[in-house]
């Protein structure tokens, strides 16, 4: 029988603008873009040049610090930019799509009649292998170092976070795939984690070759560190875990099904701005001026690739995140308040029973960006950990962190927390301190040092 897992720490955020449960393909977009620094500790070597033609499957950099890893196109087309920023570090590499695809042939398999290394090198010429991160650092996995264990959390418990049942439906026999190639890739235990709130689709329910658990609890449940801190923890540099996004799943196992570099993804419209909040079918890469175009409210918006808690903050004619199946459009929050340190402030979620929230736990908000206050110093609440169900001093091992003190970020647990696993620290905290930096700091920190 299954394990379950209930948490009582994390606080649930409830806002308006969830996207139905109805897809839309997306058949506007032509400009597409891989950007270098969705990357961590990636050095980007390029391998086409401004004007390259390229089919989907053919790469476009390789990382410097492993030739292995390469980045491929997810559409046919031309390169029509290569970005660059400050010291020239590359910023975009943008390709303007073909009317009809055309796709590089990297053959069909059954992962199952495959030896760890053929599954390994087809995943690697295809590009799918940045689909797979590792614990400790939050990064590319390595392929020199094979993992102890791969985590798939099959359920995403961030505000307006994507429905993986709805995106899954029918599609068993991609994950299927999916989940027999990264059998490979392991000596110990695929692990796919489940919500206990909610009744999953087929795909989840009857997936073989994993070791299912249920968790039942706020956010961040669904967060792949908190899974991974109980049921694999992270104690040293060297305790490696792998974990891979369900709909990076399906990718993988189309790649062995099909023999195609397949980069489709369902990504979620949501927020209190959006007009149509729904599901386009998108690729990875896709521009998202043509789901913004006349589909926003008026006024000043804020446009996040990923959740409000741990996204990115893009512009309206930016490009899907590589890893993200989530655009969120909010107000900005860049209005004054008439007396509003003084007035009652409009409704808002808050952990705090001195706001009337917590007497409407199901009451869904429209928030905005507004910090409410500036940066000031550690106030000891003790609220940190109300809502991080993790064994660590999550105090403590902040203020490690912004000391570089090495010795106490491996003691307090840095090694298995990744800057999402912190969002909500940050967002009840009092100090207005910006944690999830902190956090990706002391990483890069600890990454280099230690």
């Amino acid at each position: 029988m299954a394990k379950t897992i209930k948490l009582t720490k994390g606080f649930d955020i409830k806002l308006e603008g969830e996207a139905l449960r109805f897809t839309k393909k997306n058949e506007i977009s032509r400009n597409f873009a891989i950007k270098p620094l969705d990357f961590k500790g990636i050095t980007p070597k390029l391998i086409v040049e401004q004007g390259s033609e390229v089919k989907a499957g053919d790469p476009l950099f390789y990382a410097k610090e492993n030739e292995q890893i390469v980045f491929t196109s997810p559409v046919s087309g031309e390169v029509i930019e290569i970005k660059r920023g400050e010291k020239r570090v590359i910023q975009e590499i943008v390709i303007l799509s073909d009317a009809q695809s055309s796709y590089k042939d990297f053959g069909t398999a059954d992962p199952k009649q495959l030896t760890k290394e053929e599954v390994s090198s087809k995943m690697l010429s295809s590009g799918v292998w940045p689909l797979l991160r590792q614990r400790p650092f939050n990064k590319i996995a390595d392929t020199n170092h094979p993992p102890r264990s791969i985590f798939i959390s099959g359920f995403d418990s961030a505000p307006l976070g994507v429905d993986y049942n709805y995106i899954l439906n029918g599609q068993s026999k991609d994950f299927q795939a999916g989940i027999d190639a990264l059998s490979k890739l392991t000596e110990g235990k695929v692990y796919l984690n489940l919500s206990k709130r909610i009744n999953n689709c087929d795909t989840l329910e009857h997936a073989h070759g994993v070791v299912k658990t249920y968790f039942d609890g706020p956010h961040p449940s669904g967060n792949v560190g908190v899974q991974i801190h109980h049921l694999d923890p992270v104690v040293t540099k060297n305790d490696i875990v792998w974990f891979i996004n369900p709909q990076d799943v399906l990718i993988v196992g189309r790649l062995f099904n099909t023999g195609k570099y397949d980069a489709r993804k369902l990504v979620a419209l949501a927020g209190s701005e959006v007009i149509n909040k729904q599901y386009y079918e998108m690729l990875i890469g896709s521009s998202v001026s043509s789901l913004l175009d006349h589909n926003l409210q008026a006024g000043n918006q804020r446009v996040i690739s990923g959740n409000v808690l741990s996204g990115n903050k893009i512009s309206a004619d930016s490009y899907l995140g590589y890893y993200d199946s989530l655009v969120t459009v909010i107000p900005e929050g860049d209005d004054e308040e008439f007396l509003g340190w003084l007035l009652p402030s409009y409704p808002r979620p808050s952990l705090s029973m001195t706001m009337p929230s917590f007497i409407f736990p199901e009451k869904k908000y429209k928030v905005n960006t507004n910090m409410h206050g500036e940066e000031r110093a550690f106030v000891v609440t003790g609220d940190y950990e109300k809502v991080l169900p993790m064994d660590i001093m999550p105090l403590q091992l902040i203020k490690a962190c912004m000391a570089n003190d090495i010795e106490n970020m491996e003691s307090l647990g840095l090694y298995e927390v990744g800057p999402e696993d912190m969002a909500l620290c940050e967002f009840i905290c009092t100090s207005k301190a910006p944690i999830q930096e902190i956090i990706e700091s002391g990483l890069t920190y600890l990454e280099k040092e230690a």
